[in-house]
C-alpha cells in the first residue's frame, strides 16, 4: 500500500467498502513496459480497469488501447487516444458494433474464425485483421479458456480468407494466461506464430505483427518474477523462431499495469464458528464475489490481507461475502490465516485489487451497491 493511499484512507468518511488506486503506481508500470519490451507498443487491456483517471493517464502517456466492446472504445477516445491507438481485441462481436468501431475509425479488429472475417469483410471493409490462435496456459493462475483462439494449424486458412474478402490480413494474436508465472510460457505460442507466418508466405500474404497478448502478473501472495525477466525471454523467444525478421509486436498488459496500484478498504461484518468444536472460524465481510472479488472463484486468485493486528496469533479462516448466495464464499478450500483476535467491525485491507474488482462489480445484486472506487 503506498503512501497516498494510506493517507486518503486516513481521512475517507466511511460509507462501505471502497478501492483505491493510485495513479503514480500505473504511471511507474506503463513505464516499466517500456523499458523492459522498448520495441513493443503497449495496448492497455481497458477491461482491467476501465476507470476515465487511468485511460487518460495512459493516454497522455503514449499507450494505445485493446477494447471488447463500443462502450469501452467510446472510452478510450474520450480519454484522449485516437482511432489509429485503438484494437477492438474481442474475437466476439455484433456486426453491428463492428460497422460502429470503423465508422469511428477503428481498423485493426481480432478475429479467429471464418464467420467473424465475414462479418468483418462486410461492416469494416479494408480493415487488418489479427487471427487469434490458441495456445497452452500453463503456469497461469487464471488460464484462459477454449472460448477464444483457433487451432494454430487453421490460422493460415482464415487469414487467407480475410485476404481474399478484401481485408489486410495483418497477423497473429496469442494469450498465454492471466497472471502467468512462466517467464518462457510465450516461447511455444511464438513458434506457432513463427509457423503461420511462414504458411502465410508461402501463399503469398506477408503477416506483419504478433499480439503478445497479456498475462504479465501482478504481485499477490507468491513472489513473480521480475518484469524484466519476461522481456528477456520473449525477445529471446522472437529471435529464436523470426530470426532476423522480427515482427511488429504489441502487448496488452491489463493486471500487470493496474492490479497493484490498488487497495480494497473492507470490514468485517461477522465472525461465525458452525459447532463448538468447529476449529475453523468464518469471517464475513462486507464485500464478496458480487461485489468486486469475482476472480477468487475456484480460489485462482489469492489477494493478499491485511489487517492492524497482523502481529497477534493468526489461525485459518474461511472468508466470505456478505450476500445470500452460497457461491458468495472466496477462501474454503484453502482457508485463509488472519488473526485470533479480528473482531466484528474490524478493518481489512486488500492489497493488488487495481484490477478485474471494479469493473467487475458492475451489479447491486442482494442491494449492495457495487464497489466504489477512488482514483487518486
Amino acid at each position: 500500500m503506498t503512501a497516498r493511499i494510506r493517507e486518503f484512507l486516513k481521512h475517507r468518511q466511511d460509507e462501505g467498502p471502497c478501492l483505491v488506486v493510485d495513479t503514480d503506481v500505473i504511471r511507474e508500470n506503463f513505464q516499466a513496459f517500456a523499458s523492459a519490451l522498448p520495441d513493443t507498443k503497449v495496448y492497455y487491456a481497458v477491461k482491467a480497469n476501465p476507470a476515465p483517471e487511468i485511460l487518460s493517464l495512459l493516454a497522455e502517456m503514449g499507450s494505445c488501447f485493446d477494447v471488447a466492446s463500443i462502450a469501452e472504445l467510446r472510452a478510450a477516445l474520450a480519454a484522449g487516444a485516437g482511432p489509429e491507438r485503438i484494437s477492438y481485441g474481442n474475437t466476439i462481436k455484433k456486426e453491428s458494433d463492428i460497422a460502429a468501431a470503423f465508422g469511428l475509425g477503428v481498423t485493426m479488429f481480432a478475429v479467429d474464425c471464418e464467420a467473424e472475417v465475414e462479418k468483418v469483410a462486410r461492416a469494416a471493409p479494408g480493415s487488418r485483421v489479427v487471427c487469434r490462435i490458441r495456445c497452452d496456459g500453463t503456469g497461469a493462475e487464471w488460464p484462459l479458456s477454449r472460448k477464444f483462439g483457433c487451432e494454430p494449424e487453421f490460422a493460415a486458412d482464415i487469414l487467407e480468407f480475410a485476404h481474399r474478402s478484401g481485408l489486410l490480413a495483418y497477423g497473429i494474436s496469442f494469450h498465454v494466461g492471466s497472471q502467468q508465472q512462466n517467464v518462457q510460457a510465450w516461447d511455444a505460442a511464438l513458434a506457432s506464430a513463427a509457423a503461420v507466418f511462414r504458411t502465410c508466405s508461402e501463399r503469398g500474404i506477408m503477416l506483419s505483427m504478433v499480439n503478445l497478448g497479456g498475462g504479465f502478473p501482478a504481485k499477490y501472495l507468491r513472489k513473480t518474477p521480475k518484469l524484466e525477466s519476461y522481456g528477456r525471454a520473449i525477445f529471446r523467444a522472437l529471435r529464436r523462431h523470426f530470426g532476423n525478421r522480427i515482427p511488429e509486436t504489441i502487448i496488452e498488459p491489463g493486471r500487470g499495469m493496474v492490479g497493484n496500484a490498488g487497495v480494497i478498504e473492507a470490514e468485517v461484518v461477522l465472525i461465525a464458528r458452525r459447532s463448538p468444536e468447529d476449529e475453523v472460524r468464518w469471517v464475513y465481510l462486507d464485500i464478496g464475489k458480487f461485489h468486486g472479488l469475482a476472480e477468487t472463484i475456484e480460489e485462482s486468485i489469492r489477494y493478499p490481507i491485511r489487517t492492524r493486528k497482523d502481529r497477534d496469533e493468526m489461525a485459518p479462516c474461511v472468508l466470505a461475502g456478505p450476500t445470500c448466495d452460497s457461491v458468495d464464499v472466496l477462501y474454503e478450500k484453502s482457508p485463509y490465516p488472519l488473526p485470533v483476535s479480528l473482531a466484528i467491525g474490524d478493518k481489512v485491507l486488500i492489497e493488488a485489487a487495481g484490477a478485474y474488482t471494479a469493473s467487475y462489480s458492475s451489479v447491486g445484486f442482494n442491494g449492495f451497491p457495487p464497489l466504489q472506487q477512488y482514483v487518486i
